[in-house]
């Protein structure tokens, strides 16, 4: 049962990954339909086609590697005879789809003309020998002309550097805003809807005596908790108190949490106040002495403050003597909006020192050593993760729930955030692109140069190059250490 239950969890995890990217390319695809760019495939993942189907012009279809996804739109890098063209061959056009026609007509008439005449050498030295092509030459042209087999002529106005710059700009960022919005759309629900463990107002534990914090240190470094006849008895275990009881009033005063309740006893300290408790259903009320006791000082978020020796800072307060039970409850609406900007700003902050993360997850697999929770892990590690969530006896449904959702938010967040680095072919790349392109023709226009051809973006193919490459190690030293110095359930969360 445990075994199914853990591959219930993976392929759980696979099908958040395919929404995820799915919905990320639908953020691509449906802006650039609606501006008329032709959209030739829709895919989800890499490497070998499993299931495809063509509806209109666009062939829809999920691949075997779940490492991504992309739709194919004709012209990301656009034709030479496009980025070559210039305000003076072309003075009386105002806009970029007018370059593009122009550059289009030039192309096909090009293209007759070579048809119509004998093969020649053209690419030659001054003394008329072949030059070989420099490097990547070839290979800008090959990407140049199978970025555009899609379009048929009378089709350039419908690539993507026929784009004008907001428009381009709203079809690459199309795709991480609806990771975004997907993080947030789950962060909600697992925040506002399901809730985050805390403390509730139902007593978990009551404490038998009650004993000053400095002795109560001292005994737990010898290894003895033990009450002794000289101790005084806790308030609640005097007066019946019992674990499963609900605190619902205090001295009349309604219980809103339980650190509304915890400052209502400590302020209680030498008075008997009348407790409220709802027991199996039946309201019943106590009279109880709270007691003075020596407990350790908190600060604003309830974490005990510390000398500089390290020893907890005390003062004298009212006390109980019980402990709460752990729910989950929602957070106010309030908090929400800066909860998912810590959440990002945490993303960003995490994707930012990732190279450093890389080099120490590298040494550790060739030197072995213990692994960091909070280093970076691939999708084979995130896998065994929710695997184990979904298959693991610590936690109940509603907690494996929340476990799943948040790591799917956080999931989305990487995805946001790592598409919008600068550099090709991530979304963040083209974006770039696209931003220079449009200060270079501001600049061309305020000199009077008039308006000029598309960026040729296949110039920073060996760029482009280099980065699939440093991704492609990326993921294979993620993929080696997670099969082999795995980060486990009990990693993240202890137990």
């Amino acid at each position: 049962m445990t075994i199914l239950l853990y591959i219930l969890g993976v392929i759980l995890f696979l099908a958040a990954i395919g929404l995820s990217i799915g919905l990320h390319e639908i953020g691509h695809l449906v802006p650039a339909k609606k501006f008329g760019v032709k959209v030739t495939d829709y895919m989800i993942g890499f490497g070998p086609t499993l299931v495809s189907l063509k509806r209109g012009e666009t062939r829809y279809g999920i691949k075997l590697l779940p490492l991504g996804g992309f739709i194919a739109m004709p012209g990301m890098y656009p034709p030479k005879e496009a980025t070559h063209t210039r305000a003076q061959d072309v003075p009386d056009e105002k806009t970029v789809r007018g370059i593009v026609r122009e550059a289009a007509k030039k192309r096909h008439a090009n293209q007759e003309l070579a048809d119509s005449q004998q093969p020649v050498v053209t690419d030659t030295r001054q003394d008329g020998t072949p030059r070989k092509g420099r490097l990547f030459e070839n290979t800008l042209a090959d990407a140049r002309e199978f970025s555009n087999r899609g379009i048929e002529p009378g089709e350039e106005h419908r690539t993507f550097y026929a784009l004008n710059l907001p428009k381009r700009l709203v079809v690459m960022f199309g795709g991480p805003f609806m990771n975004l919005l997907l993080g947030i759309g789950i962060l909600a629900l697992v925040l506002l809807g399901i809730g985050v463990p805390g403390p509730s107002t139902t007593v978990a534990t009551v404490v038998e005596c009650a004993v000053p914090a400095s002795e109560a240190q001292a005994r737990q470094a010898a290894g003895n908790d033990d009450c002794t006849p000289k101790d005084q008895l806790t308030p609640a275990w005097e007066t019946g108190i019992k674990p499963g009881d609900k605190i619902l009033e205090i001295g009349g005063t309604p219980v809103e949490s339980w650190d509304h309740m915890t400052e209502q006893i400590r302020a209680a300290a030498g008075t008997t106040v009348p407790i409220k408790l709802e027991r199996d259903g039946q309201v019943i009320t106590k009279d109880v002495p709270i007691i003075t006791s020596e407990r350790p000082k908190t600060d604003e978020h309830g974490s005990p403050i510390t000398r500089a020796d390290g020893t907890p800072e005390t003062e004298q307060a009212g006390f109980l003597g019980v402990s709460p039970t752990q729910e989950l409850t929602p957070i106010p609406v309030s908090e929400f909006p800066g909860t998912v900007w810590s959440s990002i700003t945490q993303t960003f902050s995490a994707l930012f020192h990732l190279p450093q993360r890389l080099v120490e997850i590298g040494q550790i697999a060739i030197s072995g050593g213990d692994r960091p929770a909070d280093g970076p892990i691939g999708v084979v590690g995130i896998g065994r993760v929710a695997g184990e969530i979904v298959s693991t006896d610590l936690f109940d449904v509603v907690d494996k729930v929340q476990l799943g959702l948040s790591l799917v938010a956080s999931l989305n967040f990487f995805l946001f955030a790592f598409n919008l680095v600068p550099l090709l072919p991530l979304d963040g790349g083209h974006i770039a692109v696209a931003l220079y392109e449009g200060a270079r023709r501001r600049i061309n226009l305020a000199r009077g140069r008039g308006i000029v051809g598309p960026f040729d973006t296949a110039r920073l193919l060996p760029l482009t190059y280099g980065v699939v490459g440093v991704m492609l190690v990326m993921t294979l030293l993620l993929l080696y250490v997670d099969l082999f110095n795995p980060i486990t359930l009990r990693d993240l969360f202890g137990g």
